[in-house]
């Protein structure tokens, strides 16, 4: 079953404001279980995410704005740290909330004007394919 046939809700999900403190370690919170295939180092990886500060809870950026997922190999350093490790495991169709320490994501240097340094990260991730 591919991802847009599940009866699943499938827009922008909203992300709830963090609750407690700042993560020192990554947090990884299944939200919908998927049925497919289980994410493995190495993997060409399709998500849908949105992603917020963990301190305000600000949206700084989202696949679902610009209509298209974002590809990448899983697990091998094509993105952040607290994505390669936090996808692992997760099933295509799946949904997960994956809160990320600062250390596991920019770290001291920050992302742009968005992303301040030392910033903890909040993303909900729709993973569409995994192959």
């Amino acid at each position: 079953m591919s991802f847009g046939q599940r009866n699943l809700d499938r827009t922008k999900p909203e992300v709830d404001f963090p609750d407690g403190p700042v993560p020192t370690e990554l947090r990884s919170i299944d939200i919908i279980e998927g049925a497919g295939h289980e994410v493995q180092p190495g993997d060409q990886v399709q998500c849908h995410y949105v992603g917020v500060t963990y301190e305000d809870g600000e949206e700084f950026d989202a696949s679902w704005n610009r209509g298209e997922p974002l590809a990448f190999r899983a697990g091998v350093g094509q993105v952040i740290e607290g994505w390669d490790q936090g996808l692992l495991g997760m099933k295509v169709g799946g949904r997960r909330r994956l809160e990320i320490p600062s250390q596991m994501a920019y770290g001291e240097r920050g992302a742009g004007g968005a992303i301040g340094p030392n910033q903890a990260l909040v993303f909900v991730v729709d993973l569409v394919d995994a192959r």
